[in-house]
């Protein structure tokens, strides 16, 4: 009977010692039986860190918290499904939720009515943009260039035989074409002479950080609508692009419904165990 205070006491010491080291490393998420501890996203927060050379601020920290709890929630209800085993590499967690997603998600149908609605909606975005396509001679001086100038001058149709011959751009094996270009895709010297010469013109020499250069447009495309049967692919794709996005953050919402969140221990993101 004396012993039995002592007892007691000894179990409550080991009751309040285990609750104590609980606390220092709480559950942020409890699904299905198990739990995913403070430690755990502690440690990833330390490998972003590291890569990322820095502290995060708490925004970002929030962020990471939010998507590291769906991440283990999914890998929680892949282990449930049998898709996965208990001890799994990270690889092999990426594999079965992405799997496991696939399945319950599926191809999400789009109609042509919504196809149709769609390009009425949007129909600015739906432009192909002006082109021009270019072919140069690149060289160190401006007599060099003023020297092509004259020569193209007096035969226009000599431009690929003059690139091969004089250029200094990695173009010149191929008699200077450069490619079709939209706008934004040029240095802004050569993009406001591209667009503004007609198809089969010959530039003045422009200069660059590179030396001068005398272009030549090889044809220009303008800007035009794109009508549907050119674009009902691409619809297609984007609304079922967004659709399966749209049910998967459903799944995933219902999946963290059924997750119970130590909300006060996940906020205190700048406190260490």
């Amino acid at each position: 009977m004396g012993r039995g205070p002592l007892v007691q006491f000894a179990a409550a010491l080991a009751l309040l010692s285990a609750l104590g080291c609980a606390d220092k490393d709480p559950a942020l998420l409890e699904l299905d039986g198990q739990r995913v501890r403070r430690s755990e996203f502690d440690q990833r927060l330390a490998l972003v860190e590291a890569r990322d050379l820095g502290l995060l601020s708490p925004e970002t920290k929030a962020g990471l918290l939010e998507a590291f709890l769906e991440e283990r929630a999914l890998v929680i209800e892949a282990r449930r499904r049998g898709l996965l085993a208990a001890q799994a590499t990270p690889d092999q967690e990426a594999e079965a939720v992405t799997r496991m997603v696939a399945q319950e998600v599926g191809i999400p149908p789009v109609s042509e009515e919504e196809i149709t609605a769609w390009q009425q909606a949007h129909a600015a975005e739906l432009v192909a943009p002006e082109k021009v396509s270019l072919r140069q001679v690149l060289v160190a001086t401006l007599n060099e260039a003023r020297d092509v100038k004259r020569r193209l001058g007096k035969d226009p149709r000599t431009f690929d035989t003059v690139a091969r011959a004089v250029s200094k751009g990695p173009e010149a094996a191929v008699g200077g074409y450069m490619g079709s270009f939209q706008r934004g895709e040029l240095p802004p010297e050569l993009e406001a002479v591209a667009f503004s010469l007609p198809e089969g013109a010959t530039s003045e020499p422009i200069q660059s950080p590179l030396g001068y250069h005398v272009l030549r447009v090889e044809s220009r495309q303008e800007a035009r609508p794109i009508p549907l049967e050119e674009a009902r692919e691409r619809i297609h794709d984007r609304l079922s692009r967004e659709k399966r996005v749209a049910a998967e953050r459903r799944f995933v919402a219902q999946l963290m419904a059924r997750a119970k969140v130590n909300h006060e221990a996940a906020l205190r993101l700048d406190r260490r165990p």
